[in-house]
């Protein structure tokens, strides 16, 4: 096999073991890699069931075949298992340098199962593999901890690691690299902290093989210059993702007070602009010229990195106007392993709960010392954060009275930062993501909202989703690369088939990538549906209800929301275009068209296929 390695290692932390092992050549042609590799390998192995913080569980790190190679953006890797916070497929994407240093070892994917006896983490050097005492490290910071790492194996090494909320096994815990890198929001740092495993430690030497590497070498190196040479370039390099903030609030999307509103007062105060005046240095993933960290000096004068989802979360979400306080907040996070946007999701909830007396808690709107001191107690469990940690689905189950009806999420895992009151499109993207309330897969709301759509309930808005869906959740997600030079500045997608091709020696064609998505999507609303016991509706596709019964209140969209019976005959729609049912599962035919035929024979052993 060219472009792949052809190999995964797997670990057994309870035995102490680990074995290389070659793959199939099948798994690559149906899968490719990354998500469609995690997904494969976690329907036909982990058994159905399976309590997702259990040694069984598997955690799965997985790249693609076109990972490591000097082509732009990726330096990008998957990190999946079952979720503890949403209890379906959960997954992240992350820019690490452990991604090509993983590939450059010879492997593709690293399964680890088990729990060791003692905090431990995994080192790889090339052919060398390790299972490692980390009790020095175990209760360090993120940031501490990956220091040590650093400083033990090489500074040119790649770590994956959590912080103390992996390890008390926060729900919302995350896994962490470089000081700002995050990935996995549905719980995979608390089920690396369910495993005793502390880090992932990896420094691969070894070339890596391409059919045609003088062709994909200069592929790459066109690919990069056509980057710097797109009209929107120069802009994207002084804000990145930060813009955003000002064209949410522009378009009465931006979160504000756990999504009771569109618009926020003091958006200015947290936006690309006041950003920019801040910025130290800029940081970026591996084989990346479009680097969208941006790093200022934090209210205690430590270097907070960037972005719009976090800055929103951490400030119009919770009501702090202060750019140098949200950027303490996101600083704690990624020290802490926290996922910023469930972080600042649970801290809007509980200042709502407190505000309605629902429980008994000193913080208000805007309470910055509050936030911060919630955050540690959600990092390590306690008190508040012990109820908190779970998630806000979970929380607000056990606060009842009324709770879950401003608790937003979508399958228990929480909304990243854009309010929907009118923005069906978006809404169906959120409803239908794969993993619960994720924009990653299908970021609509920019294309709704451009074509003055907004407002509209038609075809054509799930065709979008799907579409998108395909495109980043299915071909980015396994090849894998980033989806930023594409979505953000119109690189031609054309480009991946020839990056592909020239890595692998196989000959693509795009419809044959989406057409890999839509296998990826059923497969993983197949295992939804499996771990459910079968016991599955469409009103796990809903948005959260706040959108749906209460209208915004401020701003130019006043008195605004999402219509259910509209929103159904959406989903509707959506389902009726990938071949599912009314319940949102896909059909035999579907399942069988896309390949799919023995998962379809063992999805029928629990819910009846139509």
């Amino acid at each position: 096999m060219k472009g792949w390695n052809g190999k995964l290692l797997r670990v057994d932390l309870t035995k102490s073991k680990n074995v290389v092992q070659e793959y199939s050549k099948d798994l690559a042609k149906w899968f490719v890699g990354g998500r469609g590799f995690a997904i494969k390998l976690l329907w036909d192995e982990l058994k159905p069931g399976t309590d997702p913080l259990s040694p069984e569980n598997m955690l799965i790190f997985a790249t693609g075949p076109l990972t490591g190679f000097i082509l732009p953006n990726s330096g990008k890797m998957v990190i999946a298992s079952k979720s503890p916070l949403t209890g379906g497929y959960g997954d992240g994407n992350i820019g690490t340098h452990a991604s090509p240093h993983l590939r450059k070892s010879g492997l593709d994917a690293v399964v680890v199962t088990g729990k060791a006896e003692k905090p431990s983490y995994l080192l790889i050097e090339d052919d060398n593999i390790e299972i490692r005492d980390a009790s020095n490290i175990w209760g360090l910071d993120s940031y501490k901890a990956e220091a040590w790492l650093k400083k033990e194996h090489g500074r040119a090494s790649g770590a994956l690691l959590i912080g103390p909320s992996g390890e008390n096994m926060a729900r919302i815990a995350t896994v962490v690299s470089q000081e700002g890198r995050a990935g996995g929001r549905p719980g995979m740092g608390a089920v690396m902290g369910s495993k005793n495993l502390k880090a992932l430690v990896v420094h691969g030497t070894k070339e890596l093989a391409a059919q045609d590497p003088e062709g994909l070498r200069k592929l790459g190196q066109e690919g990069f210059q056509t980057i710097l040479e797109k009209s929107n370039y120069k802009w994207w390099k002084r804000q990145g993702t930060m813009a955003t903030v000002e064209w949410c609030q522009e378009h009465g999307t931006l979160p504000t007070h756990n999504f009771q509103e569109g618009v926020f007062d003091e958006a200015q105060a947290i936006d690309g602009n006041t950003m920019e005046k801040m910025v130290t240095k800029q940081r970026g993933c591996p084989n990346c010229n479009m680097i969208c960290g941006n790093v200022i000096e934090d209210s205690e004068g430590r270097e907070s990195e960037l972005d719009y989802e976090n800055v929103t979360m951490l400030g119009s979400v919770i009501g702090l106007g202060d750019l140098r306080k949200v950027g303490t907040l996101n600083r704690m996070c990624d020290e802490l392993g926290l996922d910023t946007i469930g972080a600042g999701s649970v801290i809007g909830f509980a200042m709502e709960a407190a505000e309605k007396k629902l429980i008994d808690l000193d913080i208000t709107w805007g309470d910055f010392e509050g936030a911060k001191k919630l955050l540690k107690d959600i990092a390590y469990m306690r008190d508040h954060g012990a109820t908190l940690g779970l998630g806000t689905r979970k929380a607000a189950e056990k606060i009842g009275g009324g709770a879950s009806d401003f608790a937003i999420h979508v399958k228990g895992l929480e909304c990243s930062a854009y309010d929907c009151h009118l923005c069906p499109g978006m809404a169906l993207s959120f409803g239908t993501s794969p993993i619960g309330a994720h924009h990653k897969d299908a970021w609509v709301i920019s294309w709704e909202i451009s074509t003055g759509r907004r407002a509209e309930y038609n075809p054509e808005k799930a065709d979008k989703v799907i579409e998108f869906q395909q495109i980043r959740g299915g071909m980015f997600e396994s090849l894998v690369t980033c989806r930023f030079p594409w979505i953000e500045l119109g690189f031609e997608l054309e480009q991946y088939t020839k990056y592909f091709e020239a890595a692998t020696g196989v000959k693509t064609t795009l419809d044959e990538l989406y057409t890999l998505g839509d296998r990826v999507y059923a497969l993983i609303r197949a295992f939804w549906v499996r771990e459910f016991d079968g016991k599955w509706s469409r009103e796990m596709d809903y948005p959260p209800k706040r959108w749906f019964d209460e209208p915004l209140t401020k701003g130019a969209l006043k008195g605004k929301h999402l219509d259910r019976e509209k929103y159904d005959k959406l989903l509707q729609t959506y389902y009726d275009k990938r071949g599912w049912d009314d319940r949102g599962i896909p059909t035999k035919a579907t399942m069988m068209q896309l390949g799919l035929s023995k998962e379809a024979e063992e999805l029928e052993k629990y819910v009846k296929l139509v």
